[in-house]
């Protein structure tokens, strides 16, 4: 039998946070984030460390990187850090980035975990052993069975140095969740789970794309540990949306011009028989020469003013329109997945991402620029994070909504199919009611608003939309009335005055 769920490692309340990005002080010096992401009401926040960063040379560890961002911490934060086996001299694929692979003496890697973990002296919560393992193209070069193996070891590090750390198994990704049960990505995490089972406490599940299908993503992750007997609770390490994969017609475009250049260039869009290697030197290398990848992006933007207007608004210099639009999209999945997501039981959501991972200008002609460089939520000015695109106030105006949430619940509407309907659980504060209507992201504007009736409780309610705009609602007959769209609206009851007759 495996490992029975302990609560000792069952997060307490909801916190909301964020993810800095995929590194932290490896292209760049360690810059101050966290008064940025605490600003934004951020409860828990998420961090890569390599152990290239750490570990350059064999028993030379350095910690500028590490101290800079625990000298950040006020203690009331979460910190969540992923740990990727990433190194120039111990493990099988030598890098310092990416991909991570096993390593060459796990005794060397369990000592690397233990001064991790004792450097933090108790000041993380989670530790992760590296990220979405199952793609085995970029994320992790190396087998199932290799993965388990390291898995073991870093969860007998994590232990002896802080038993109270959780280790978190890690992500399940669009890989897995996009697939079919049977695939390769899920079979590399049935066998990882029956391996693995008693090496975890938290199982990590990447919610890219539309909110609709958080739920059911959710609990096929469940059922796939309840199928090994290890059932843990679920923590969304990542979710964003939009996201190209969303939408067929952008997909279609993208592979037919990526097809095209890597087909002259002699190779395939994809191939899996050798990850690519990503270190930081041959990243910048890369970024000076005329590559399939480069070359294919450069022909997308050639032919932007032609292509789908869902592919358009992800590339830079795209019409304002599509660009106020994906903004748009991007705010009311950010409610909606987290709503979702919690109404499934998970209480930890970490958004795609804080921003970028140093200044300057970004680099459109990478293809991870354009699946994923847009959701950003702040920037850079004059080398700060002082820049708030849209979803950074939306996730404020979400964390400030979800003070002191205990529970969500999805009421469903047997009037209204395609509304959804959460109710907010708040300790301290009046509850919550929060509205949307099921509809093509893209063009919602383009729909108008259905009206909805819902028992009330109170005289009286106030409301605000997703892009703290007020909204209009009335209470008639103990019934909240109010036109609803795609975009989420929060309603609070509101008890009128009593007035009083002059004397």
């Amino acid at each position: 039998m495996g490992r029975a769920m302990s609560d000792a490692y069952e997060p307490q309340g909801i916190r909301l946070g964020v993810v800095r990005g995929i590194s932290y002080g490896l292209f760049g010096p360690p810059g101050t984030f966290v008064p940025q992401a605490r600003s934004l009401g951020a409860g828990i926040l998420r961090a890569y460390v390599y152990w290239s960063q750490v570990e350059p040379e064999p028993g030379h560890y350095r910690w500028d990187m590490v101290d800079a961002l625990l000298g950040q911490l006020d203690g009331d934060e979460e910190v969540w850090i992923t740990l990727c086996s990433s190194s120039p001299w111990a493990t099988r694929t030598p890098t310092d980035f990416l991909p991570p692979s096993p390593a060459l003496d796990l005794d060397a890697y369990a000592e690397f975990v233990r001064r991790v973990v004792r450097r933090c002296a108790g000041r993380v919560r989670y530790w992760q052993c590296d990220n979405e393992p199952s793609n085995t193209d970029l994320l992790w070069a190396g087998t199932a069975d290799e993965y388990v193996a390291q898995l073991k070891v870093m969860y007998a590090a994590v232990k002896e140095a802080d038993p109270a750390a959780a280790v978190v198994l890690g992500g399940c990704g669009y890989d897995v969740l996009g697939g079919e049960p049977g695939s390769e990505p899920w079979r590399f995490f049935e066998q990882v789970l029956r391996g693995g089972r008693d090496a975890f406490d938290l199982f990590d599940v990447h919610l890219y794309g539309d909110a609709a299908a958080v739920p059911a993503h959710i609990e096929a992750v469940r059922e796939l540990m309840r199928a090994h007997d290890c059932l843990r609770p679920v923590v969304a390490g990542e979710f964003a949306a939009p996201v190209p994969f969303e939408f067929p017609e952008a997909q279609a475009v993208m592979y037919e011009v990526f097809a095209k250049a890597f087909a002259e260039a002699g190779g395939q869009v994809q191939s899996t028989s050798q990850p690519a290697v990503q270190s930081t030197k041959e990243l910048a290398a890369r970024a000076r020469q005329d590559t399939p990848e480069r070359q294919a992006m450069a022909a997308l933007y050639a032919r932007m003013p032609q292509l789908p207007p869902r592919l358009q608004m992800f590339m830079e210099g795209c019409p304002p329109e599509l660009e106020a639009r994906r903004h748009r999209i991007n705010c009311r999945q950010l409610v909606a997945c987290t709503l979702q997501a919690l109404a499934s039981g998970v209480r930890r959501t970490l958004y795609w991402n804080l921003a970028p991972e140093v200044p300057g200008l970004a680099d459109p002609l990478q293809i991870m620029h354009l699946m994923f460089g847009k959701l950003a939520m702040l920037g850079y000015r004059d080398g700060e994070l002082t820049v708030r695109h849209p979803a950074a106030d939306t996730f404020a105006l979400l964390a400030a909504q979800l003070a002191g949430a205990r529970r969500v619940t999805r009421v469903p509407s047997a009037d209204a199919p395609d509304l959804y309907a959460f109710e907010v659980e708040r300790a301290g504060h009046e509850p919550l009611l929060v509205l949307w209507d099921h509809r093509d992201m893209v063009d919602d504007q383009d729909q108008p608003p259905v009206a909805v009736s819902w028992p009330w409780p109170a005289s009286a309610a106030t409301a605000v939309d997703a892009f703290g705009e007020p909204h209009a609602v009335e209470v008639r007959d103990r019934r909240l009335r109010l036109a609803v769209s795609g975009t989420p609206v929060f309603v609070t009851p509101m008890n009128r005055p009593q007035s009083h007759n002059a004397s």
